[in-house]
């Protein structure tokens, strides 16, 4: 009994011989494999804070993470501080809406000890494009009070009216009506 293959017509045209039907390529096994393994390692649920590190900023403009049993191409992610391009591999604490972990939460960056951060990775603490000053604001809730402190003054702001606390203890309200 011989075990060696007759060609195939389509082999002796040239062609490349499909492989049978219900066959895997190696690259096919390799790849569920190591889907498998990620899925086998992502945890259903993960609580309280993870350490994680912002991967890629997507072309929507969100930004996508990286944390123990993410996909490797990263999860989107919802943020709580402003973060882009310049942020792409600093680490990121993350929270999971619901504990799901493909809804991420970045509560804020990790500070790096080793260096200040440059005026241009210093995220925005305001609403407007102004980087953020090196004296950050305070505020304190004991669910009775509520306190913000600030070096030098206070705006609060709606539509065309706004009230400005100053350092002088100037008490400015503008506004349509008053």
């Amino acid at each position: 009994m011989s075990h060696e293959r007759e060609p195939s017509a389509a082999a002796d045209a040239g062609e490349i011989d499909e492989p049978a039907e219900g066959s895997e390529t190696l690259l096919e096994l390799v790849l569920a494999e190591h889907l498998a393994r990620a899925q086998a390692s992502a945890p259903a649920r993960i609580d309280g804070v993870l350490v994680g590190r912002l991967a890629a900023i997507g072309q929507g403009g969100e930004p996508r993470v990286d944390f123990a049993g993410a996909p490797p191409d990263g999860v989107a992610a919802r943020s709580m501080v402003a973060v882009g391009a310049a942020q792409i591999d600093h680490e990121v604490a993350l929270l999971f809406e619901g504990g799901d972990p493909k809804k991420p939460m970045i509560m804020g960056l990790m500070h790096r000890f080793d260096a200040a951060p440059s005026a241009e990775e210093a995220p925005s603490t305001s609403l407007g494009d102004a980087p953020a000053t090196p004296a950050q604001p305070t505020i304190e809730n004991d669910g009775e009070r509520l306190v913000f402190e600030a070096d030098k003054e206070i705006v609060l702001r709606c539509g065309k009216s706004s009230i400005t606390l100053t350092r002088a203890g100037k008490i400015l309200i503008r506004g349509a009506y008053v």
